[in-house]
């Protein structure tokens, strides 16, 4: 009987989120670029430059993505979400390009799954953020396929090479 402290929890796919998963956890951790439509009386002590008790409208300041998807209503004009730089078409070029030169640890550990969740706001890039990002993956994952089947195919190489000479210093021996 196998008995674990942890049972892994698979992270949620696409734009659905399991709370249970430590990925989807710390995904929803992740600071979008945001900028008040309206005003928050009383919430000033949340800006750290302002003694202000006040947040007014307009006002641009980064939010974990849980708080900017529970402030964000289509109908009623609360906050607007920006896209985050990795996302914008600077980058959107870059990985369009070619994927495999970017690290993508270094621009945010979470480049799919927050890729998918901003499908949740509405921007008139959602569609080119969806397409690079599956872009993307498929190009990273080709690049995979290949390295390992290459791998395969240098350590079968190595060994038949390895083999024949051992093959024949047997035979000169």
């Amino acid at each position: 009987m196998d008995t674990q402290s942890y049972m892994p929890v698979p992270p949620g796919v696409g734009m659905e989120e399991n709370y249970l998963s430590l990925d989807d956890i710390l995904l929803s951790q992740e600071r979008l670029p945001c900028k008040t439509d309206t005003g928050f009386p009383g919430l000033g002590f949340l800006e750290k430059n302002t003694e202000n008790r006040h947040i007014p409208e307009g006002t641009k300041m980064e939010m974990p993505l849980w708080l900017a998807k529970g402030l964000y209503e289509r109908k009623r004009r609360v906050i607007s979400v920006e896209l985050p730089k990795v996302y914008r078409e600077g980058w959107r070029t870059v990985f369009g390009a070619d994927a495999n030169v970017v690290d993508l640890h270094k621009m945010g550990p979470y480049y799919y799954g927050l890729g998918s969740q901003m499908l949740h706001f509405d921007s008139p890039e959602n569609l080119e953020i969806a397409q690079i990002v599956l872009q993307t993956f498929i190009g990273r994952f080709r690049r995979t396929m290949d390295s390992s089947q290459n791998a395969y195919n240098e350590d079968t190489s190595a060994l038949v090479e390895r083999s024949r000479m051992a093959t024949c210093r047997s035979g000169a021996t």
